[in-house]
């Protein structure tokens, strides 16, 4: 009998790995031959169109000590870091309106609605919020309007401000939706439960309902944070030179100076970073949740 289990038990997996092997397959193929990659890349040169494929860490030496590329990853680290705390901040009440708040037949309404803008192009976003902050946009030109400022401000388009406000915009439903799962899945009975004992409103988020929602919390960080370092066609249009971060110069090795190994190397660097502050915010969310109370 025991015999038998095991070989149904080796069945079943092998049926699990052939349902599992074609996407598997298919992500090594399209994330994990890319970055071997680019990290292979990173360790040779390149002279115009020819490759130097021996070994070396001149790329990588060039990368720490060069002042421009700190410049660039200190910025990149800065906007990503603001943009993701806008978001989060600006979205939790937005959840939590719409987890506790909403009736339960209208949830789907505005889970619609928070979705909307997903369907408009990207670059569309980003040139409205030009329109928006330009030297004669909307915003200078409703300002001017209403006699509030006599000349158009120049701090609103082309620096990092404008990056930060464009892609807090562009990234904000992203921020709001794990929340708002996370927040759905509190049990009510607890919150009554703490009212019942005496406890505040307060008093109940801050000692259930927000260490509930933090894995929400901390998702919405990661899915922000992450992709926001690697963005290079927003500070583009509106960072202007004070607005660039490290995802241009990236663009900029592998398309206008044919330094591929260059920009593999920043690449890998920056990925080495992000995946680095990233595991440090899943420890410490991580101790903070097994914290004694």
């Amino acid at each position: 009998m025991t015999t038998r289990n095991t070989t149904a038990r080796r069945s079943e997996a092998m049926q699990g790995y052939v349902m599992v092997s074609p996407p598997l397959i298919f992500t090594i193929l399209l994330l994990a031959v890319p970055l071997v990659a680019i990290l292979v890349l990173s360790f040779w040169t390149q002279n115009f169109m020819e490759f130097d494929r021996s070994f070396t860490l001149a790329n990588y030496r060039e990368a720490v000590t060069d002042p421009i590329y700190g410049t660039l990853m200190g910025r990149s680290l800065w906007i990503a870091g603001m943009v993701t705390v806008v978001t989060v901040v600006l979205a939790f009440p937005i959840a939590y309106f719409v987890s506790f708040h909403v009736p339960q037949n209208r949830k789907a309404l505005w889970i619609f609605l928070i979705t909307v803008p997903f369907w408009t192009s990207y670059l569309l976003r980003v040139f409205l919020w030009k329109v928006i902050l330009g030297f004669n946009g909307v915003l200078n030109s409703g300002l001017q309007g209403l006699g509030i400022i006599e000349e158009p401000l120049t701090f609103l388009l082309y620096n990092a401000n404008a990056v930060v406000i464009t892609l807090a915009h562009a990234y904000a439903p992203f921020t709001i939706l794990p929340i708002y799962v996370a927040l759905e899945k509190i049990d009510r009975s607890l919150l009554e439960a703490a009212r019942d004992l005496g406890e505040s409103a307060w008093g109940a988020f801050c000692r259930i309902t927000l260490p509930l929602a933090m894995p929400g919390i901390v998702a919405a960080t990661l899915i922000v944070f992450i992709p926001v370092i690697g963005d290079y066609v927003t500070p583009r249009l509106v960072g202007g030179p004070d607005g660039l971060m490290i995802a241009n110069m990236i663009q900029t090795q592998f398309l206008r100076l044919n330094d591929a190994p260059m920009g593999a190397a920043l690449a890998v660097s920056a990925m080495t970073i992000v995946s680095a502050i990233a595991l440090l915010v899943v420890f410490v969310t991580r101790n903070i949740g097994r914290a004694p109370k």
